[in-house]
């Protein structure tokens, strides 16, 4: 779902100390995910934010180091295929011989009525999800997140309790779920960065398509500890992470293949510019950072479309309407109104359709905005014979449909579209479908005007139908490290 974090050394930090900011992005509702919270206890003196389903604070300090986290996509599950044994539907094929599935009953109460019996039923590499009794074939899932002693967030009793890299490290080799980026930083100045998770030893294939489930594909143990890569006191002076591709060049990544699915780089990509360019950063930066609205995709975007020109006069006013745009998407802009509804609803399908076959094209529910982007920028056969004069004539043809709908939509004068007039956030609480209009009104929060994007480090993932914001911070922090009353924390939705 997304997040950011940030940790800043002494010697580029506005306050001579270290900073760690985190804001974690997750699905929005009411009340609150997360909650600030001072844990104190024999041995134990921890403040931030932690769910309360789940043990510990995630995210915080102890007096004497702070901690933060974003997703790191280890792939974590691997899809087993068996073969059913033709004479007994309860047996798999499994080495040379047939193993009987587990087969747990479970009576599940049901208010009002009867009570439902249930199966479940188990390989030996994790649960059954589906079975083709035609086919005489049985799917199960093996997931790190079901391992022995794996509970989601249960390292965290461990790390809120180191007081040095060395030790918070150790207690990584505790953390099974979810896969994650954890940053680090001390009173003495250190900052630091690792990934945590149960991470497969895969020796004969790499986990991205199902495989057998007669022994052949077996997980090797895990790649943990030291062998899973990390940063300590790097020489830029920060550690930035964002759920994309961030393996160090010198980690082997072709041997110990820990994921293949990333999220788009944009947000990485945006907070590195930021932080990169301050010679010193200071804690009311990383706010602004935290909220800041600047969309990469948006910002190439642009660019493709300046030396382009139309004696069309929707695009022609559309292009010049653009031109200069600083791609900030922010709730009142009418220039960022008109880019989202470009890229998402007219270029994205259309950019398919030009570079694919129509049984690909139509496979496909929606486009990666960085293979476009990388297309788009550098079109290639795939377009025709004159692949730049197509690519513009793509670009110049939905930008004119982006202005057409935006007249049907908001109006005919374009100085009044506004973004947050599609864009809004909205945090049901889970009674809401239940209780009557006014009890709703109370419970709920929102809707309001958003700003940003799912691109933006002010992440809003946003679903093309409604517009409607799916994700985004759930809580901010930024920590001065060792003068913690310094720092400023903030809950969604308040």
């Amino acid at each position: 779902e997304g997040s950011n974090s940030w940790v800043i050394a002494p010697a580029k930090s506005a306050t001579g100390r270290a900073i760690l900011a985190n804001d974690p992005h997750r699905a929005y509702s009411a009340p609150s995910l997360r909650y600030l919270v001072h844990l104190s206890a024999p041995g134990l003196d921890v403040i931030g934010a932690g769910e309360p389903a789940l043990p510990g604070v995630s995210l915080g300090h102890n007096g004497t180091i702070a901690f933060g986290l974003t997703i790191f996509n280890i792939d974590q599950e691997d899809l087993y295929v068996y073969e059913l044994n033709p004479a007994d539907a309860t047996q798999y094929k499994y080495k040379d011989g047939w193993e009987a599935f587990r087969v747990i009953r479970e009576v599940i109460p049901v208010k009002g009525g009867a009570a439902k019996e249930v199966e479940l039923t188990f390989t030996r590499h994790g649960p059954v999800v589906h079975v083709d009794a035609q086919k005489r074939r049985a799917y199960a899932v093996r997931s790190g997140w079901l391992e022995t002693g794996m509970s989601p967030y249960f390292g965290s009793i461990d790390y809120m309790r180191a007081r040095s890299f060395k030790a918070f490290q150790a207690s990584l080799v505790n953390w099974g779920a979810p896969t994650l980026n954890q940053v680090y930083a001390d009173v003495k100045g250190n900052i630091g960065w690792m990934p945590s998770g149960l991470a497969p030893r895969r020796p004969n294939w790499d986990g991205l398509l199902p495989v057998p489930g007669d022994g052949r594909f077996e997980w090797a143990g895990f790649w943990r500890g030291n062998e899973l890569p990390s940063s300590y006191n790097p020489p830029q002076g920060f550690i930035a992470t964002a759920n994309a591709y961030n393996i160090p060049p010198d980690y082997p990544a072709r041997e110990r293949k820990l994921g293949f699915e990333w999220t788009n780089p944009s947000r990485h990509q945006r907070i590195h510019e930021v932080l990169g360019a301050l010679p010193k950063v200071s804690l009311e930066d990383s706010d602004r950072l935290q909220n800041d609205i600047l969309s990469i995709p948006a910002r190439r975007l642009m660019v493709l479309l300046v030396p382009l020109a139309s004696d069309d006069e929707r695009t022609g006013r559309a292009l010049a309407f653009l031109r200069g745009w600083d791609a900030r998407l922010r709730a009142d802009s009418p220039q960022a109104a008109l880019e989202e509804i470009w890229q998402l609803r007219h270029l994205r399908k259309a950019y398919r359709e030009a570079v694919l076959s129509p049984e690909a094209a139509a496979a496909l529910s929606t486009t990666d905005m960085n293979v476009m982007l990388a297309g788009l920028e550098t079109p290639d056969t795939r377009f025709g014979e004159k692949p730049v004069a197509q690519r513009d004539r793509l670009l110049l043809s939905t930008l004119k449909s982006a202005w057409e709908e935006m007249e049907k939509l908001q109006g005919p004068e374009p100085a009044f579209w506004q973004w947050g007039k599609f864009h809004f956030n909205l945090n049901e609480h889970p009674f809401a479908s239940i209780v009557d209009d006014a009890m709703r009104a109370r419970i709920n929060v929102g809707p309001i005007a958003k700003n940003g994007s799912e691109f933006t480090p002010n992440q809003s993932l946003t679903r093309a139908t409604d517009f409607r914001q799916l994700n985004g911070p759930s809580v901010r922090i930024v920590l001065d490290v060792g003068s913690w009353d310094n720092s400023r924390a903030v809950n969604h939705p308040g």
